[in-house]
């Protein structure tokens, strides 16, 4: 669209000079014209053409109706011996070698795990479920959505993803998962399609792009709401009034009304979801058409969250009981980032990279929960994201001085990550605590163990084997062990939540 792709090609250097292979080529050439005009002598004759020989005279066998010469005659006869008796070796190779008949291979603990994670979403879809769905207790519900709810002006909000056990369709934690996928796709495309799931994560993603594009108006450049929730959940002052978490039953036989919240001013809802929309825009770039629509999409989305400032969460509304959004300054840094990267235009970098926005963001001070990367605070996503067009673009000027601030904070929270630092505990089983005790702590393990493993490839794709932690060096190495413990803790904890 803008004639240079911001995301950035291949990392690979071709390092072959053709006008110095040219030049070489015309110098061999001009130096074998040169050798050959003076004429040569009779000992430089000889080296060229070999010694004279004597002509032999030929020998036929006579084998009666033909005869043939007997050098032919001696080399098929030893070519058809030679032969017969490589066939019988191999035959009897393969006769008396035992037979093992070997299936597919074993896929490992990590491939199984990826294989399971993604069943997930198979298993919380909403709306009319396509044939191939694979979760064969699951079936169409919620066909109303939308429709049920009189005072909303969205009509069809048929699809989308259950947030958890309950039926509510949470806008704000679902777009950021869309985003998450759509990034480790468009990094880690090649894993996917060598673990199988290539085409599966592309349908989990487009699920649920698709429904996002449903709760706005997204044909047309400026919008006023947002359908932001579709469900309720909200059962205090001993309300009776049937909802998501008062009936716990299974979606396919709610057929109670299912309320729809709009937001007219959601800056972070709004952000956010131009995030998913801009990230799978990349992930789909060979349907030129959809990600077209994405983008238009995610345009519309962020020019919203610009005019309409709030967060979408505000004033004790459903939304705040279960998914309350703490400002919408990271959304704009994280929602410009992946515009620019879908779109090239320099406007989104431009917003991304201002230093009001960023500190705003609290990306110049520290606090508790700094570098907790989750649905709520985006703002360790962004400056890796951010990071790595410093490390593989380098737009330089007007740029680079925030850039490189990004990129030393981001090098600061990977230090943040390490045992050797305090700045968060630890189980007994070498869990980080970024949440620092409070409930629900895998997610935040999970984002943390990605954005390290992320750091670490984009430092090795830089041909830079590490960071500086103070006067300290570490290698790149450092931050895959960090992420595989954290990964192989999180899968002992759902061994152990399973086996319970």
């Amino acid at each position: 669209m803008y004639g240079r792709d911001p995301w950035g090609g291949p990392l690979e250097i071709n390092a072959a000079d053709s006008a110095t292979d040219d030049d070489r080529s015309r110098n061999l050439q001009d130096l074998d014209r040169a050798a050959l005009s003076r004429p040569l002598d009779e000992t430089q004759q000889s080296w060229l053409l070999g010694p004279s020989e004597q002509k032999k005279k030929k020998r036929y066998v006579d084998l009666g109706c033909i005869i043939v010469s007997r050098k032919i005659f001696v080399w098929t006869v030893g070519t058809l011996l030679v032969s017969g008796f490589l066939a019988g070796f191999i035959t009897l190779i393969v006769k008396t070698v035992p037979r093992h008949h070997h299936g597919k291979p074993i896929p490992d603990n990590y491939t199984l795990a990826l294989h399971k994670a993604l069943m997930f979403f198979n298993a919380q879809r909403s709306g009319k479920l396509p044939k191939h769905n694979n979760v064969s207790w699951r079936g169409n519900s919620c066909l109303r959505d939308g429709k049920s709810d009189t005072s909303t002006t969205i009509k069809d909000l048929v699809g989308g993803y259950y947030d958890a056990g309950d039926a509510i369709k949470f806008n704000f934690p679902a777009s950021f998962a869309m985003t998450m996928l759509s990034w480790s796709v468009i990094e880690y495309s090649a894993k996917y399609e060598a673990a199988g799931e290539l085409n599966h994560i592309k349908e989990v993603i487009k699920w649920g792009t698709d429904y996002l594009l449903k709760t706005f108006n997204n044909s047309a450049d400026k919008i006023d709401k947002i359908a932001a929730q579709v469900g309720v959940g909200d059962t205090s002052g001993g309300s009776t009034t049937p909802n998501d978490h008062y009936c716990w039953m299974r979606p396919e036989d709610i057929d109670y009304p299912r309320p729809v919240y709009e937001c007219h001013s959601c800056s972070d809802l709004a952000a956010e979801m131009a995030a998913a929309l801009a990230s799978a825009s990349i992930v789909f770039k060979d349907n030129k058409a959809y990600s077209q629509k994405l983008v238009h999409g995610a345009r519309t989305l962020f020019q919203f969250s610009r005019d309409q400032r709030g967060r979408y969460s505000a004033g004790g509304s459903d939304p705040s009981l279960f998914y309350n959004s703490s400002s919408y300054w990271d959304e704009f840094v994280w929602g410009g980032a992946w515009l620019y990267y879908a779109t090239g235009n320099s406007s989104y970098l431009q917003l991304a990279t201002h230093p009001k926005l960023a500190k705003h963001a609290g990306a110049f001070w520290g606090g508790p929960d700094y570098g907790v990367f989750s649905w709520d605070n985006k703002l360790a996503g962004a400056q890796v994201l951010l990071s790595r067009l410093r490390l593989f673009l380098s737009p330089g000027y007007p740029y680079e001085e925030i850039l490189r601030t990004f990129h030393n904070q981001t090098s600061i929270v990977m230090c943040s990550y390490l045992p050797i630092f305090t700045s968060f505990n630890r189980t007994k089983g070498g869990l980080i605590q970024l949440n620092h005790g409070r409930p629900q702590p895998l997610q935040y393990v999970v984002n943390a163990a990605f954005l390290a493993t992320l750091f670490s490839d984009y430092l090795d794709a830089a041909d830079t084997p590490g960071w500086y932690c103070g006067p300290n060096f570490y290698s790149t190495n450092v931050l895959r062990e960090f992420a595989k413990t954290q990964v192989c803790c999180s899968l002992g904890e759902m061994v152990h939540t399973t086996k319970s």
